[in-house]
């Protein structure tokens, strides 16, 4: 039995370890109908922070937080999960306190959301709702929908703006994408999954033991209703583990597609 606790506890200490072991990932994203003006746009992508649990969730966002102080950033959208223990409020309106000293900060909740994140979000937090922002001259709407709004499909649909340069939608879930109709958003971006959080190694990839079912794990991935960016998140839920689904912070820098044209959403 020595042998197997060791091993177990060596598995533990690296999965504590690797759950404050941030990968600051930097993507590139092209999309169809981005004007010039706009390529080279860059956003923050971070969700999933999951304040309040006992885990290193709060390590792990401190060193998001460094990063975005240092490097420069268009926006910084989050996409839910963010407060799961009232307890941590004032630890998430510190953050985002100081995201927003640099740039314009938009959000989302997720379904592991409390209350007190309406608070400690304040402006900025999108529900059913879209803010359009001036950028570079052009018109860039950013819209989010609540974890409950997958069953209200039509408000997604109807927030898009036909008349907008770039449309970018905020949703926790990432299955979103297969409820909406073609080319509704540029760019689509939510958390949720974890990555797996936890993930065994198999002949066959990763066998990912958080949500078992999914069709976008991580990534960028292209859709018919837009392209979709899928974050694994800085936190834990249940667990304050990670095994082979490190926590991430990602900058995506926005790219023209060549010979793309310009289209409105489809209804």
């Amino acid at each position: 039995m020595q042998p197997i606790a060791a091993a177990a506890a060596a598995g533990a200490a690296w999965s504590l370890f690797e759950a404050q072991w941030v990968e600051l990932r930097a993507l590139e994203v092209a999309l169809d109908r981005l004007p010039p003006e706009l390529d080279g746009f860059t956003i923050l992508h971070l969700s999933d922070f999951h304040l309040g649990t006992v885990s290193l969730n709060g390590r792990a966002l401190e060193r998001a937080i460094v990063w975005a102080e240092t490097d420069g950033n268009d926006l910084v959208l989050l996409t839910g999960d963010l407060l799961s223990r009232e307890r941590a409020e004032v630890r998430l309106r510190t953050a985002v306190a100081r995201l927003r000293a640099r740039y314009g900060v938009y959000s989302v909740l997720g379904n592991h959301d409390v209350r007190a994140a309406r608070n400690a979000l304040g402006p900025g937090l999108l529900e059913d709702s879209s803010a359009v922002v001036d950028i570079r001259g052009k018109r860039v709407q950013i819209a989010g929908g609540g974890p409950a709004d997958g069953w209200k499909r039509r408000k997604l649909e109807r927030l898009a703006d036909p008349e907008a340069d770039l449309r970018i939608l905020l949703f926790h879930f990432p299955d979103v994408t297969q409820w909406l109709p073609p080319a509704s958003y540029d760019l689509i971006l939510a958390g949720h999954l974890h990555g797996g959080q936890i993930c065994l190694p198999t002949p066959r990839g990763k066998l990912r033991l958080e949500h078992l079912h999914a069709r976008h794990w991580e990534g960028v991935h292209r859709t018919p209703a837009g392209s979709l960016h899928v974050s694994r998140g800085l936190g834990t839920s249940f667990v304050p583990f990670r095994f082979l689904a490190r926590p991430e912070a990602t900058k995506l820098t926005l790219r023209c597609q060549s010979g793309s044209t310009p289209s409105p959403p489809r209804r």
